[in-house]
């Protein structure tokens, strides 16, 4: 057992509110050691506290690091979380389906994202069978995970691998992600430095429906290569049916610039024709080429933890100081980790400067 360290006290309606404090929060006492208490969970959102993929996300990470738990409860607004042990490499499996009457489609990419970090940080490697909602709104979707974020993990030193089982869309979810994380107990994670994005040498994405005909996903291909047409030498958009427990449409993209990638992507909804599923995600891969940033908004949430363990600084460029990203800034700097600066005008792009209190963080 580690020595008692002193808590960390978090404010779970600050700035944005949601479930990327808890996850934050999370990977943070669960790597550093240090008790969590986290008050006023989503307070102002419509339905406030823990939902069943936040307390799934809760109860994984406490797995990872035995952590002593109070308030891990549907809809609990206060939760204690005190680390007993470091991250243990394992087996794990967590179906958000199970901690709500009636199921849930709750997105498993985001529990994903919440073990990620501290396993990353055990001796040894991880394997994860995850199941809930693979193509789901609010959360990125499982194509996002596989070709955006994980590639921009390994370019800092850290190496899991994911494999779609069945996808999973709302409101029935029973979609599952197999995962293996390479963790080691002192990870030397680089800094990144993506300033520059270089040219746009390729467009690539998947086209996807579950339980409706293939045309509809040919129709969201072809009219995305239309909308797109003439802006990257190399469009590849393929079109795929997929089996799953509710029907579903969507759209992933991928612009693959020189330095990295980023990921753009539109859900499918009853009443929303297949034409403008492709061009909401088309138009927003042209508007982020415009802005002439170096990482998507999403991305931009998601590689603030890792750079604050990092060895070293690290900097990107986004398209704006998105609320989601000054509330992760804000959680990394109450655990004292890191100091991030956020530069440049409100409607970016803007500069994001991550440097580590120390190496490793």
């Amino acid at each position: 057992m580690r020595k008692p360290r002193q808590s960390v006290a978090i404010d779970g309606s600050h700035g944005e509110g949601g479930g990327q404090i808890l996850r934050t929060a999370l990977g943070l006492s669960a790597i550093t050691g240090r008790p969590l208490r986290i008050e006023r969970i989503r307070a102002d959102r419509r339905n406030p506290g823990l939902a069943a993929q936040h307390l799934a996300s809760v109860r994984a990470v406490a797995a990872i690091c035995d952590a002593a738990l109070e308030g891990d409860a549907i809809a609990s607004q206060e939760l204690d979380f005190t680390p007993r042990a470091a991250p243990r490499a394992a087996e794990y499996a967590v179906d958000v389906a199970t901690l709500r009457a009636g199921g849930s489609a709750g997105s498993a990419v985001l529990i994903l994202q919440a073990m990620l970090l501290p396993l990353s940080f055990a001796a040894g490697a991880s394997s994860l069978t995850l199941r809930g909602g693979t193509h789901v709104p609010w959360s990125p979707p499982f194509d996002y995970a596989h070709e955006v974020w994980l590639p921009a993990l390994a370019r800092m030193g850290l190496r899991a691998r994911i494999r779609l089982r069945r996808s999973g869309w709302y409101p029935a979810g029973g979609g599952e992600i197999a995962a293996r994380i390479e963790g080691r107990a002192d990870p030397q994670i680089a800094g990144l430095g993506w300033a520059e994005r270089g040219p746009l040498v390729q467009i690539t994405g998947r086209a996807l429906v579950a339980n409706l005909d293939i045309g509809i996903a040919e129709r969201m291909a072809r009219r995305a290569a239309e909308v797109l047409d003439g802006h990257a030498p190399d469009i590849s958009l393929r079109p795929e049916r997929m089996e799953a427990s509710c029907a579903g449409a969507g759209l992933c993209l991928t612009a693959h610039y020189a330095a990295g990638r980023v990921g753009f992507n539109a859900l499918g909804r009853r009443g929303r024709p297949a034409e403008a599923v492709a061009e909401a995600a088309a138009q927003d891969l042209l508007r982020f080429h415009a802005s002439g940033a170096s990482v998507d908004a999403h991305l931009a949430d998601q590689l603030l933890l890792p750079m604050a363990l990092a060895t070293a600084p690290s900097v990107f460029l986004c398209p704006g100081a998105t609320s989601h990203l000054r509330t992760n800034a804000w959680v990394i700097e109450r655990f004292g980790l890191a100091r991030v600066a956020i530069g440049g005008p409100k409607d970016g792009p803007v500069r994001v400067s991550v440097r580590p209190a120390s190496p490793g963080g």
